[in-house]
C-alpha cells in the first residue's frame, strides 16, 4: 500500500476505536484513553463489591457504536488505604459509511471488545475502613494512582478495515486527588495512554502509535440523599499514528465537555445517566455520546 491509502485506512479505522475506548469507559467507570470519569480517587468500606451493567450509544458522522458492558470491582485493602480491582467485559456493534479513494466503505462490526482490568490505588486520605467503621468517614483529601490495560481478546478481522477488537493492548498508568469542600467534591488528573502495536492491521503490516496525554477535571456536587451530579471536562494530545513506520495522521488535540447524574435506588442499588460531547477537535476525532447503568453493591467487612 502507498501513503496515501494508509492515511485514508487510518482515519477510518482511528473513529471507531476512540469511539469505543470511550463508550465502554463511560459506562463501568473505567480508564480508556478519552473517559471522562468522575469519581475515580474516591473511598469504600474493605471488602465491598460492585456489579454494573450498562447499554450505550455514541455517534460520530455516520458512524454508531452500541455497546453493552458488564464490570466487577473488589475493594481491598492495600498498605492501609482502601484500593480497588476492576474487570470489564464489553460487546459491541458497529455501524456506519466512511470515503476511502472516492469509494464508499459501508462499515459493520460486532463481537466482543477489549476486556480490561484496572488496579487503583489511594494513596492518601482513603483509609482502609470496615462498614462500621465508614459511617463516621468523612474526606478531605484524597491522592491515588491506578493502572489499566485491555486485553486484545475481541473481534478482530485483519482483512477488514474496521473492528471492535483492537488486536492489540494499551496500557494507562494515571494519577490524580478529590478534595472535598462540604457538599463539593473537586478532582483533578492525569494519565498517559500508551499503545502496543498490532502486526496484523490489513494484511501484515504493522499500525503503531505514540502515547495520547490527557488531563480531567471534574466539580461533583453530593445531595442530601447521596445522589450526585457533575460537570467534566477533559484534553488530550499525542497519538500521532504510524504505518510501517510511516506518519499517517497529525497529533491529536481534543477537549471534551460531559455531565453525570447519579441516583440511588436504595442501600444497594443505584442508576447513572452519563453524556459527553466534543467542544473541539483538532484531527476531526469528534463525537457525541451518551450512556445508561445499572450498580448493584454489597459485602464490607462488618
Amino acid at each position: 500500500m502507498d501513503l496515501s491509502l494508509f492515511r485514508a485506512l487510518s482515519m477510518l479505522v482511528r473513529m471507531p476505536l476512540l469511539l469505543m475506548a470511550f463508550v465502554i469507559s463511560v459506562i463501568c467507570g473505567n480508564a480508556y484513553s478519552q473517559e471522562i470519569e468522575a469519581r475515580a480517587y474516591s473511598n469504600a468500606p474493605i471488602g465491598m463489591n460492585f456489579v454494573t451493567g450498562g447499554l450505550a450509544q455514541a455517534k460520530s458522522g455516520t458512524y454508531t457504536l452500541n455497546t453493552q458492558a458488564l464490570s466487577l470491582t473488589h475493594v481491598l485493602d492495600v498498605g492501609g488505604q482502601s484500593s480497588r480491582i476492576t474487570l470489564l467485559l464489553p460487546y459491541s456493534e458497529l455501524t456506519g459509511t466512511g470515503q476511502l479513494g472516492g469509494q464508499t466503505i459501508n462499515a459493520s462490526a460486532e463481537g466482543l471488545s477489549d476486556p480490561m482490568i484496572k488496579a487503583s490505588f489511594n494513596l492518601y486520605g482513603a483509609p482502609a475502613l470496615n462498614n462500621s467503621e465508614f459511617k463516621n468517614y468523612q474526606q478531605d483529601l484524597i491522592i491515588g494512582a491506578s493502572v489499566a490495560a485491555t486485553i486484545p481478546w475481541g473481534q478482530y478481522n485483519s482483512s477488514q478495515m474496521i473492528n471492535v477488537g483492537a488486536n492489540r493492548s494499551l496500557i494507562q498508568p494515571a494519577m490524580g486527588f478529590s478534595q472535598a469542600l462540604g457538599p463539593w467534591r473537586l478532582e483533578l488528573a492525569g494519565m498517559a495512554t500508551i499503545y502496543t502495536s498490532n502486526n496484523n492491521f490489513m494484511g501484515n503490516n504493522t499500525l503503531s502509535q505514540n502515547p495520547i496525554y490527557s488531563g480531567e477535571t471534574h466539580a461533583i456536587y453530593y445531595f442530601p440523599n447521596t445522589a450526585w451530579i457533575s460537570a467534566d471536562l477533559t484534553y488530550f494530545t499525542g497519538g500521532q499514528t504510524y504505518v510501517n513506520g510511516l506518519a499517517v495522521n497529525g497529533i491529536q488535540e481534543n477537549w471534551r465537555f460531559g455531565g453525570t447524574f447519579s441516583y440511588p435506588i436504595d442501600r444497594q442499588n443505584s442508576i447513572r445517566i452519563t453524556g459527553g460531547k466534543g467542544v473541539y477537535s483538532k484531527t476531526d476525532t469528534s463525537y457525541n455520546a451518551i450512556a445508561v447503568s445499572w450498580q448493584y453493591r454489597w459485602g464490607g467487612t462488618p
